[in-house]
C-alpha cells in the first residue's frame, strides 16, 4: 500500500440510474469534501425520479472481493453502507469490515426506497442488527428505519429518544435518528453518544427535491470521519451539509429532483 495524499472513503451500496442517490450521491459527496471516493457495488437498480423499477443484487462473494481489493491496495480511512439487499451480503460486508479494526463505519440502514419499494430482504434485518450495527461508529436511521430497528413506533421526539437508546444497546457508538419526516415546522435530529443525548435543531426546508438526502447525509458524515473529525462533530457537520444540499435541490425529470451535494461549487 502506497502513501496517500488525500483521505479515502469507501461506499458499499447500490447504484441509482438517475444519479441522485446510492453510490452516485456518495461519490459526489466525498468529492465535495476533498475525499477520494471508492466503491463496492452491492446492487444495480433501474430507477428514475418517479420510482424504482427493479434491482439486481451482486453476489456476496463479489461484494467482498471489491471491498478487499480496495482495502488491501489503497486503504480505507472511513466506510459507509447503503443498500445491502440480502442477509448474505450483510454478512459478507460485516466480515470484511470486521477485519478493518481502525476504520470508522457509518451505517445508513436503508430498508425502503422513498417510493416504498423494499431494498432489504426481511430476513436480512436480523443480520444487520447482529452483525453490522455492532461495528458501526455512526448509524443514521430515519423515523421508519428507527422503528424497524428498535420495535418502537417513532412519531415524536420522545419516541425518537427511546428508539435511539434501544438501537444504541445494539452496539453502535453513535445513533443519529433523523427527524425529517416529523410533523411540524422543525426538522430535529436526535444524536445519542456515550449515553448522552443531543438534539440537532433545524428548520424544515420546503422543497420537493429531496431524493438522495439520506445518502448524502451519511456520506458527508463518512467523509468527515475520513478527515479525522470526531463522530458527533461529524454528525453536526453532516446535517449542515445536507441542509445546504436540500436547499440547492433542483428539478430533474418528472418526479422529485435530487439534492445537490455539489452546492458549494455553485454558490
Amino acid at each position: 500500500m502506497t502513501a496517500r495524499t488525500r483521505p479515502v472513503a469507501l461506499t458499499i451500496a447500490g447504484t441509482d440510474s438517475c444519479g441522485g442517490a446510492g453510490v452516485a450521491a456518495d461519490l459526489k459527496t466525498f468529492e465535495a469534501h476533498d475525499v477520494w471516493g471508492t466503491a463496492a457495488i452491492t446492487a444495480v437498480t433501474a430507477q428514475d425520479t418517479t420510482g424504482s423499477f427493479g434491482a439486481q443484487l451482486v453476489t456476496p462473494e463479489f461484494v467482498e472481493l471489491q471491498m478487499r481489493l480496495v482495502a488491501d491496495d489503497i486503504g480505507v480511512d472511513a466506510a459507509k453502507t447503503g443498500m445491502l439487499g440480502s442477509g448474505d451480503i450483510v454478512s459478507a460486508v460485516a466480515s470484511v469490515l470486521g477485519d478493518l479494526d481502525s476504520c470508522p463505519l457509518v451505517v445508513d440502514p436503508i430498508l425502503m426506497s422513498a417510493a416504498g419499494h423494499s431494498l432489504l430482504a426481511p430476513d436480512a434485518v436480523e443480520a444487520l442488527l447482529n452483525e453490522l450495527l455492532p461495528l458501526a461508529t455512526v448509524v443514521t436511521p430515519n423515523l421508519g428505519e428507527a422503528a424497524a430497528l428498535s420495535g418502537i413506533v417513532v412519531e415524536d421526539r420522545n419516541a425518537m429518544e427511546r428508539a435511539a437508546r434501544a438501537i444504541g444497546e445494539l452496539g453502535p457508538a453513535v445513533v443519529m435518528v433523523t427527524g425529517g419526516h416529523l410533523e411540524g415546522a422543525g426538522s430535529p435530529d436526535c444524536v445519542l453518544a456515550g449515553g448522552q443525548l443531543q438534539w440537532l435543531e433545524g428548520d424544515r426546508i420546503e422543497s420537493p427535491h429531496s431524493h438522495g438526502g439520506g445518502c448524502v447525509l451519511s456520506a458527508a458524515i463518512c467523509a468527515e470521519l475520513a478527515r479525522g473529525m470526531e463522530p458527533v462533530d461529524a454528525c453536526i457537520a453532516g446535517k449542515r451539509f445536507v441542509e445546504r444540499a436540500i436547499t440547492a435541490g433542483f428539478q430533474l425529470g418528472g418526479g422529485p429532483g435530487p439534492v445537490d451535494p455539489g452546492w458549494e461549487r455553485r454558490r
